[in-house]
């Protein structure tokens, strides 16, 4: 995935109200970006970070920028949009760097399903075997070379769980997809410190057939794209 414009560089100030931050830029001014994450982002929006922002031409936005990478520890950028996850993924899919969701037709995205009402980030089909319901999480927590999801309670994310555990159990073809947006990760993990809920669902979705992947992307200021395969361990 490449940025369709040359991002901008400033200095955080601060992350607050959730989608909103204050960012210096080296001309001196002090602008406000919109954040698409609304996780803790531990150790992500430290005051002081290096940021990089890309700016939309779209006149009905309130805010034109976006908050888009973080240097989170010296050498280590983050992708923090979390809306980019989905298309790194699709692409990844498309390309082939997503082996284990190769070979299918069609992809379509945001599709209804279950009986909770939830939309599926990816739906793969062609018709010569059962569909494949691909659930996308962005994850920006790595602590010691361990990548953990989620990095805030998150109920939503355990009621996607419910819905693969679902569709798992009619025959259907259903993944959880860890999109590890930073390089210094070796493996993915449940946060089950932080919501021991999530991480119980996990291993239930598992126990019903659902699968879990995890992909580990080399994040640049020009381009974000997949790459290497992690390993996902729920002891």
């Amino acid at each position: 995935m490449t940025f369709d414009r040359p991002l901008l560089t400033g200095t955080l100030l601060r992350r607050y109200q959730r989608f909103l931050a204050d960012v210096a830029l080296p001309d001196g001014r002090i602008v406000t970006a919109h954040s698409s994450n609304t996780g803790a982002m531990t150790g992500c929006s430290t005051p002081g970070s290096t940021v990089w922002l890309s700016e939309s031409e779209n006149p009905r936005r309130k805010y034109s920028l976006t908050w888009e990478l973080v240097e989170a520890e010296p050498g280590v950028r983050v992708g923090i949009n979390t809306l980019r996850a989905n298309r790194l993924v699709r692409e990844g899919i498309e390309t082939g760097i997503v082996t284990e969701l190769g070979g299918y037709g069609s992809i379509r995205s945001e599709v209804r399903y279950g009986s909770e009402r939830s939309r599926i980030d990816l739906l793969l089909t062609d018709g010569q075997r059962p569909d494949c319901w691909v659930e996308v999480k962005s994850v920006t927590l790595v602590e010691k070379g361990l990548a953990r999801f989620p990095d805030a309670v998150s109920a939503r994310g355990t009621k996607h769980l419910r819905e693969l555990a679902q569709m798992a159990a009619q025959g259907q073809r259903a993944v959880i997809l860890f999109c590890v947006q930073r390089e210094d990760a070796r493996e993915v993990r449940p946060a089950d410190d932080i919501d021991p809920a999530y991480g119980a669902a996990l291993r239930t979705a598992l126990d019903a057939g659902v699968e879990a992947l995890a992909y580990r992307a080399t994040v640049g200021v020009n381009e974000i794209r997949l790459e290497t395969r992690l390993p996902v361990h729920c002891p």
